[in-house]
């Protein structure tokens, strides 16, 4: 569906399709993680900290997940340096950068206090995407697609690399231009952010200061590698997808979600 067919829609439809957001098939929220805030829709600024290359890619991320009814991403001036890519209270930050040959691809990473995300990054590292395997338009697009999406508590919808495309970028892949093309949402996705916000909350964090209560040390932590990420959460059978959790106590915590790169595999 286009962005217009989704979002040329009255008020009345939207609370609506909120109504019915429980009732349909969705079911790939990211542990229930979401953006507190008291009203829908609502918008969420992304910080553009990315290069010349990156952009195009970050723009049509932005304008695909606009396609929601519930939530509008605002494209805005980055607030960090790529390469220590930091958070920015309230919002989200997009980063690239040659972080080494860490191992992975992509990472969307959430500061989160009980189920409501307070900040959140994406980092695409291009040690690996200016490689002849991942320097191409269709993997750019799936991984900036999807790891924006996890920032605001959207998960995959398949974690099989070699059964046939869903014809989502949340879905992995070893050849994302299919067919179908795994580059950009569908409209199950958009099922799920309409039930994952289907309620509103008493407070927000979105556009908001970090909350008090919140352990300095979760600013402070250098999130680049496993062993900076914590606890080991949840892994795919092949051990390409994977989630760590950093537990600061009281509800406090960091998730990490993980795309390992495999050069072997994917499809030059």
């Amino acid at each position: 569906m286009t962005a217009f067919s989704w979002r040329a829609r009255s008020g009345l439809v939207l609370a609506a399709a909120i109504g019915f957001a429980s009732v349909t098939s969705a079911n790939h929220s990211w542990g229930g993680y979401h953006w507190g805030r008291t009203s829908n829709p609502f918008t969420l600024k992304v910080g553009d900290n990315v290069s010349g290359t990156w952009d195009p890619y970050f723009a049509e991320a932005i304008s695909d997940w606009n396609a929601s009814i519930v939530l509008e991403l605002s494209p805005v001036a980055g607030s960090t340096r790529p390469r220590q890519c930091k958070p920015t209270a309230g919002r989200i930050e997009v980063c690239n950068e040659r972080y080494g040959s860490t191992g992975w691809l992509g990472i969307a990473q959430i500061w989160v206090d009980g189920l409501h995300i307070t900040q959140a990054t994406t980092k695409l590292n291009d040690t690996y995407f200016n490689t002849s395997t991942y320097n191409k338009p269709e993997w750019r697009r799936l991984v900036a697609c999807q790891e924006i999406a996890h920032d605001f508590g959207l998960d995959h919808q398949d974690e099989n690399f070699d059964n046939p495309n869903l014809g989502t970028c949340m879905d992995y892949t070893s050849n994302p231009l299919g067919p179908p093309s795994n580059e950009h949402p569908n409209s199950h996705d958009f099922d799920e952010l309409l039930s994952i916000y289907s309620h509103v909350d008493s407070t927000t964090t979105v556009g908001a200061n970090l909350p008090k209560a919140m352990p300095p040390a979760m600013g402070q932590v250098d999130f680049e590698t496993p062993a900076q990420w914590g606890q080991l959460v949840r892994s795919s059978a092949n051990g390409r997808v994977q989630v760590f959790e950093l537990d600061f106590g009281r509800g406090h915590r960091v998730l990490t979600h993980v795309f390992w790169a495999d050069p072997d595999r994917d499809r030059q």
